[in-house]
């Protein structure tokens, strides 16, 4: 393992937050025997205190309904209930670069592998690609990023998407148009199947609930450049004759929910990546 490579026992951290998208079978209009149903709703948010860019994705609203709804379905109001501890690991160690810009936390048995920065980046940019103890891959750590202009999204292309889970995390960044304080996240849009992707991000996903892609990106501070700590850095409604790997596809929302509320392998890597430090 390249890196400082220590071991320790963190403190418990406020880890999970229930999924806005845990919603009543009604909510999904066409719900069939086999538990799969018709896509029939998006996440709604609203504008906060600041003026922000209204974005569900990382801003879900405690008792909201959710728009976009089909004709004659309900649903029940979104929720979110206090974060609790949910990592199933049982023994932790840091990793750190050698100049040690950066540290974050990860389970004893997962391997955290220095790679060579993707061509274009800014000098001094690490690229740390994290596997599971079989060697399954997790998550990539890029620093060094060249800021680039969102993508262009027709509102004809714009797909729904959902937050599953959202916790702020204390980062550095940069405001600006488009942009929150960054938020450990688990999204998941809508194609022929129910796309999922965690990561980190300050980016607003869209507007009215609907982006074209969805950006596991934070944008840094001015000389930093930006960075991204996620399974992907961009996530899309995949064509099925498309890899999609190393996003997660699933039926049914309810699948995604309980993949974020339920599974160990995100309760691990959201921890992971709410541990992430970064300096200047």
């Amino acid at each position: 393992m390249t890196g400082t490579d220590t071991f320790r026992r963190p403190a418990a951290r406020g880890l999970r937050t229930a999924a806005a998208l845990v919603l009543a079978a009604t909510a999904l209009a066409g719900c069939t025997g086999d538990g799969k149903g018709t896509p029939a709703w998006t996440a709604g948010g609203s504008p906060g205190a600041s003026g922000a860019p209204s974005d569900p994705s990382v801003e879900p609203s405690a008792g909201s309904t959710t728009p976009g709804a089909s004709p004659g379905s309900t649903a029940s109001p979104g929720s979110t209930a206090s974060p609790s501890p949910g990592s199933t690991a049982a023994d932790w160690k840091v990793f750190t670069d050698p100049a040690k810009k950066i540290s974050f936390e990860l389970p004893r048995e997962w391997i955290a592998q220095s790679l060579p920065p993707e061509q274009g980046t800014l000098p001094g940019a690490l690229k740390i690609e994290v596997k599971d103890a079989d060697g399954g891959y997790l998550a990539t750590l890029q620093t060094g990023l060249r800021p680039q202009p969102a993508p262009a999204c027709a509102d004809k292309a714009a797909k729904p998407y959902v937050v599953v889970s959202s916790i702020p995390v204390d980062l550095p960044h940069r405001g600006g148009d488009g942009t929150i304080d960054p938020r450990v996240v688990f999204r998941v849009i809508q194609g022929y199947k129910y796309f999922g992707s965690y990561g980190i991000t300050n980016i607003v996903g869209g507007t009215e609930g609907k982006a074209c892609v969805l950006q596991n990106l934070v944008r840094g501070p001015e000389g930093m450049g930006d960075y991204s700590f996620a399974d992907l850095t961009a996530l899309k409604a995949f064509a099925p004759d498309q890899k999609v790997a190393p996003a997660k596809a699933f039926d049914t929302l309810d699948q995604a929910a309980k993949y974020a509320n339920d599974g160990s392998e995100f309760a691990n890597v959201q921890r992971m990546l709410m541990s992430l430090e970064i300096k200047n």
